[in-house]
């Protein structure tokens, strides 16, 4: 689960719930929460509820330009170190904005050399152009959809092809083996970048999560959803068990009963164990 999935309520309060309705773990997401910032603070998280990270979101958002400084080259090479310090095999970056001309220009090359110094996947995430008034912008270098270079690894957003208008397994075919992260979430196909819980607009979420069964991916499927309209803590709360549930069904095998999500200590044994609440 993102820890972003909780906003307005803090980074700890992902963890918190995270740990509540049985995730394997978060991906952390570094944003104006200044605990989400500090690998101090996080390991103590991940102490206090058990629950590992097993990703890291660099801040990349126009909102958090000035997070962790002001240079984006310097955020590539802190996300690897966080990613690499906290055990998780991920760091999640976006494509350069366009007005970052020498940060694009250094972009592929900079995620490489992350990568391989920290051995984390420095994982790509699409993104979607801007619509206002009937005009359309793009506003990443070269363009919203990172295959159009060509990474290593990329992050696969499912509220990002809604709004960008993109068939979202054709994308998925064109990441091929390099896609190793899933942002699991939904869109109506509006413009907006909606972070719907899964299943309730129209992205091919069971799709998706059922190719992952075929295709040898071992990379982390992560729910990304908005609960900013959450009323209370149990609204939130009933969205991000909604989600979980959704993902066990269409990551189970049809000739299993038991869902494929690989538990924490097999791929993580450094990881404490996650407290699963009794299955009713």
């Amino acid at each position: 689960m993102s820890t972003a999935s909780v906003y307005p309520e803090s980074t700890e309060a992902g963890f918190q719930l995270a740990a509540e309705l049985g995730y394997d773990g978060v991906e952390l997401m570094v944003w104006n929460d200044p605990v989400s910032q500090n690998l101090n603070a996080v390991e103590r998280l991940v102490a206090r509820y058990r629950v590992p990270v097993l990703a890291v979101h660099a801040p990349c958002l126009a909102v958090t330009q000035r997070v962790w400084g002001t240079d984006p080259v310097e955020k590539l090479w802190r996300a690897g170190e966080a990613a690499s310090r906290l055990g998780a095999v991920t760091a999640v970056v976006h494509p350069p904005f366009r007005w970052q001309r020498n940060y694009a220009l250094a972009f592929a090359d900079t995620v490489e050399a992350v990568a391989q110094r920290y051995d984390v996947a420095l994982a790509v995430e699409n993104m979607f152009p801007v619509r206002r008034a009937g005009m359309r912008a793009v506003p990443y270098s070269p363009s919203e959809d990172p295959t159009d270079v060509g990474h290593r690894f990329y992050t696969l957003d499912l509220s990002h092809t809604s709004a960008a208008g993109v068939d979202a397994l054709e994308l998925m075919d064109r990441m091929g083996p390099g896609l190793e992260h899933i942002h699991l979430t939904d869109g109506s196909g509006t413009t907006r970048d909606e972070h719907l819980v899964p299943g309730r607009g129209n992205q091919p979420c069971a799709e998706v999560l059922e190719r992952l069964l075929h295709t040898g991916f071992t990379g982390v499927v992560v729910l990304e959803i908005s609960t900013r309209r959450a009323r209370t803590r149990h609204d939130r709360a009933a969205m991000l068990a909604e989600s979980l549930l959704f993902a066990q069904l269409h990551l189970q095998p049809l000739d299993t009963p038991q869902p494929a999500l690989v538990p924490t200590q097999a791929r993580y044994p450094h990881a404490e164990p996650v407290p699963v609440p009794p299955r009713a």
